[in-house]
């Protein structure tokens, strides 16, 4: 096939014609209820934990195929929760997720490594706060009817402005934050 593109029109229009054949991203998972995303950090030396109901997980994976492995989860802020109705009302606030700009963070993976033992590592874009910054997270699949991706990762949450003013003392509140997850998930 011999096409000739001399005018700037002309490649904007095999471009746009190009992207249009370009499939979707098709998930052959998609999360299935019993699924959970929390994180952990400390405040003033004391844990706490908390959750994000309502994400949304998407993924195309097969351990022996990892080329075609793709991750995407959807996570919205607002319904941060930590059994703390306080500290839930100042997690939404512009110091820290900043929900009135900010509804969502999106996690996308396309790059995954194999770590034996049913483990994985999926490198990762976390997008936060209109942040888009590197985070590996690393998990077990457990094949079935309904396999099961337990994970967990770090984020450093001054990379992202989470925090940000008076709350940037990692004294007080550390950068990192631990995540993790257990996604139960079926077939699309």
């Amino acid at each position: 096939m011999n096409i000739k593109l001399t005018t700037p029109a002309a490649v904007a229009a095999a471009l746009a014609g190009l992207m249009a054949a370009a499939p979707a991203f098709a998930a052959d998972y998609v999360q299935a209820p019993g699924s959970v995303l929390v994180f952990a950090t400390k405040y003033d030396g004391e844990v706490f934990t908390g959750s994000f109901p309502g994400f949304d997980t998407k993924l195309s994976f097969d351990p022996a195929k990892l080329d075609g492995a793709h991750l995407e989860v959807t996570i919205p802020l607002a319904g941060a929760k930590s059994g703390n109705s306080d500290r839930d009302s100042t997690l939404q606030g512009a110091d820290f997720f900043n929900v009135g700009k900010f509804a969502q963070a999106k996690y996308s993976a396309t790059k995954f490594r194999a770590l034996g033992n049913n483990q994985f590592a999926a490198d990762g874009t976390l997008e936060l706060r209109g942040v888009s910054k590197p985070v590996t997270l690393t998990f077990t699949w457990t094949p079935g009817a309904q396999p099961v991706l337990s994970g967990k990762a770090t984020v450093k949450r001054l990379d992202f402005g989470v925090g940000g003013g008076d709350w940037a003392d990692t004294k007080n509140i550390p950068n990192e934050t631990a995540i993790s997850t257990k996604v139960v998930l079926k077939a699309k």
